[in-house]
């Protein structure tokens, strides 16, 4: 099976070079409120409009440094074109942002972001790969008011108590046809769980596409421009 990080890698070779005519900025770390030092990965437009909306992006599997700095250059790129500032933390445990500790540290990366000028305040848009894309769900369920919506590219969602906080919350969801580990099989599964507990959903199967795919911006760029 194909390494993470060599997909993300033949995913950047063959990027628009328009996608790529971003600000790839340097690793930054940043002081949260509780002390904690997140490193994180800056994408910004080459607009010097300001303020500008924020994208937290998780990247997939552990969410380490490696993983994260390709998810910044493939998918980061992409939303910064549209004019996103993009913030793609590195996980602390390699447990990209699963669970409750990890979910906390989210929100207070954002707290210390809309404390800069070039960044808008207000509702900030979750998105994530794999793990990281189950990472920002758990994350949404905290506080979904904070949040402009969730691009879980991919995820899985199982039955939980919590999901009910997603009634009438916005989700974008797309999973390879030809997933390696199976998530194509429970695409239904994990559909009806979003219906279930009424979540605005807009998901999708994608053909013949693996785990890790390239991203149809034809579908996600609508998609951010109504729930924004």
């Amino acid at each position: 099976m194909m390494k993470l990080t060599q997909y993300l890698q033949l995913l950047i070779c063959v990027l628009p070079l328009s996608l790529l005519s971003v600000n790839l900025q340097a690793q930054e770390r940043i002081t949260l409120a509780n002390d904690t030092v997140l490193n994180v990965f800056m994408v910004e437009p080459e607009t010097s409009a300001s303020p500008r909306p924020l994208v937290i992006l998780m990247g997939g599997g552990a969410g380490n440094a490696s993983i994260s700095q390709d998810t910044s250059r493939w998918l980061g790129s992409g939303f910064a074109q549209l004019g996103w500032i993009v913030a793609v933390p590195i996980s602390p445990n390699n447990r990209a942002f699963r669970g409750a500790n990890n979910n906390e540290l989210i929100g207070l990366l954002i707290d210390e972001l809309q404390q800069r000028d070039d960044v808008a305040a207000g509702k900030v848009l979750l998105a994530g790969i794999s793990n990281g894309g189950m990472s920002a769900l758990e994350i949404a369920r905290r506080d979904p008011s904070r949040y402009f919506g969730v691009a879980a590219i991919p995820a899985l969602l199982s039955e939980n108590k919590a999901n009910a906080a997603l009634k009438d919350f916005p989700v974008y969801l797309r999973i390879g046809g030809a997933d390696q580990l199976g998530w194509a099989d429970r695409f239904e599964e994990t559909v009806a769980t979003f219906n279930d507990v009424g979540a605005e959903l807009d998901a999708g199967i994608l053909d013949g596409a693996p785990h890790m795919f390239r991203m149809d911006w034809s579908t996600l760029g609508p998609w951010l421009e109504k729930v924004k």
